[in-house]
C-alpha cells in the first residue's frame, strides 16, 4: 500500500507553502484582524490563479477535476499560516451546487467561482444549534413564483463577504437547499466576534426573504443527503485545516526548545520538555492519517466514508488542541502573549473543532454506525 501523496500532489503543497509563506505571514494576518473585512481581495484572486478556487470543480466549469485529498491539503497549508478568508465556505457551496444544481446554477456560479468572482456562504446552523439535516428548523413557505425564507441562521462563516448563502430550509415537500443573494429583501447580518479573530462570523436573519423558483438547488424536499455530504465535507476541510495548525505549533515548540535556555542548556534536553514533543507528534501523525485517510473515502465512494469523516473531525479536534496546549506549555509565559504568533493557530484551532460538527455529535455517528 502507498501512503505517499503522488509527484503533483507534493508540487501543489510545496506550492502552497511557498504562496502562503509570502502572501500570508502572521504579520499580515494580524492586519487583517483589524481590517473591516478580513480578508485580502489580492491574495483571492492570485489564489483563483493558482486554481485553488476551482480545484475539485469539473474542468468544464474552469476547474480541475481534483478532489478532497487536494483540497485537503491546500486546507493544510492553509491553517498552518491560519490564512484568513472564505475558501472552506466557498468550496463546499461549490460542490453542493456541482453536485445537485441545474444547469444554470452550474452556469452562474461555478466559472465565477472558479476565477474568484464570487464568494458562497454556507448557512448551516440554526437555532438549535446541531448539525444533522432533520435539525434544521428554517422556513420556506410558498410563494408567487418561489418561496419565502423565515429563520436565524448563527454563526455562519464569512457571510459579509459573499454574494450569496447556501441555505438549508423546511419547505412543504421537505428539506430543500436555496441559493439566495446576500442583497435580498428581508436579509440582515450581525456580525459575531469569535475567539479567532482571523475568522469572520455573523447571524443571518431571514425575515420572509424572497427566493425565486429556479434558485432551489436540487429538487424541493430531498436535500437531507445533500446537507449531510456538506458538513460530512466540512468536517474533513476543517480536520484539514486544524493539522496544519497543529503541525505549525509542534514546529514552533520544537524550535523554542533549542534555544530556550535553563540551567545552562536548552530546554529540550530535559525529559518532560521531550516527551511533551513525542506526544505531540505523536498526536499529529495520527491526525494526519486520519484526516488524509477520510478525504481518500470520499473521494472514492468508500462504504466507511461516512465513518471515516467522523473519525477524522472527532480525533483530529481533540488531538490538535491537545498539540496547541501543550505548544503553549514548552513556550511557558511567552506562550499566552499577544504578541507572540502561537496564540493565532491556538485559536484557529479551537474555531474549528466545533465547526461542521464538534467531538459529541460526530461520536454519536460513529456510535449509530458501529451499532448498525
Amino acid at each position: 500500500m502507498d501512503f505517499a501523496f503522488s509527484p503533483d500532489q507534493e508540487l501543489l503543497k510545496s506550492a502552497a507553502r511557498a504562496f502562503l509563506d509570502a502572501q500570508c505571514p502572521p504579520a499580515a494576518v494580524r492586519a487583517l484582524m483589524e481590517d473591516a473585512r478580513g480578508e485580502s481581495e489580492a491574495v483571492w484572486k492570485e489564489m483563483a490563479r493558482l486554481g485553488w478556487l476551482g480545484l475539485a470543480l469539473p474542468e468544464s466549469a474552469g476547474g480541475s477535476g481534483l478532489g478532497m485529498v487536494e483540497t485537503a491539503i491546500l486546507l493544510e497549508e492553509m491553517g498552518r499560516a491560519a490564512c484568513p478568508g472564505p475558501y472552506l465556505p466557498t468550496v463546499l457551496a461549490a460542490m453542493a451546487i456541482a453536485a445537485a444544481g441545474s444547469a444554470a446554477q452550474q452556469r452562474r456560479w461555478l466559472p465565477a467561482i472558479a476565477t474568484g468572482d464570487a464568494r458562497v456562504a454556507v448557512a448551516l446552523l440554526d437555532g438549535a444549534l446541531d448539525w444533522p439535516a432533520d435539525a434544521m428548523g428554517t422556513r420556506a413557505e410558498p410563494a408567487r413564483g418561489g418561496w419565502r425564507l423565515t429563520g436565524v441562521k448563527p454563526f455562519v462563516p464569512w457571510a459579509h463577504v459573499a454574494n450569496a448563502l447556501l441555505v438549508p430550509a423546511r419547505s412543504p415537500e421537505g428539506l430543500s437547499f436555496f441559493l439566495v443573494d446576500t442583497a435580498s429583501p428581508g436579509l440582515g447580518l450581525s456580525p459575531l466576534e469569535g475567539m479567532d479573530l482571523g475568522t469572520r462570523w455573523a447571524t443571518v436573519r431571514l425575515d420572509g426573504v424572497p427566493v425565486a423558483e429556479e434558485h432551489a438547488v436540487g429538487p424541493p424536499g430531498q436535500a437531507n443527503a445533500l446537507v449531510d455530504e456538506v458538513v460530512r465535507r466540512g468536517a474533513v476541510g476543517a480536520a484539514a485545516e486544524m493539522l496544519g495548525a497543529a503541525r505549525r505549533c509542534l514546529d514552533m515548540a520544537v524550535g523554542y526548545a533549542k534555544v530556550r535556555e535553563q540551567f545552562g542548556q536548552p530546554i529540550g534536553a530535559f525529559q518532560a520538555v521531550r516527551h511533551k514533543l513525542a506526544e505531540m507528534l505523536l498526536d499529529v501523525e495520527n491526525a494526519h492519517a486520519a484526516t488524509y485517510y477520510a478525504a481518500w473515502a470520499l473521494d472514492a465512494g468508500a462504504e466507511d466514508r461516512e465513518v471515516a469523516a467522523s473519525v477524522a473531525k472527532a480525533y483530529v479536534g481533540e488531538a490538535a488542541w491537545r498539540a496547541a496546549g501543550e505548544a503553549i506549555q514548552v513556550h511557558g509565559g511567552i506562550g499566552f502573549t499577544w504578541e507572540y504568533d502561537l496564540h493565532l493557530y491556538a485559536k484557529r484551532v479551537k474555531a474549528l473543532e466545533v465547526l461542521y460538527g464538534d467531538g459529541d455529535y460526530h461520536r454519536e455517528v460513529i456510535v449509530r454506525h458501529v451499532a448498525g
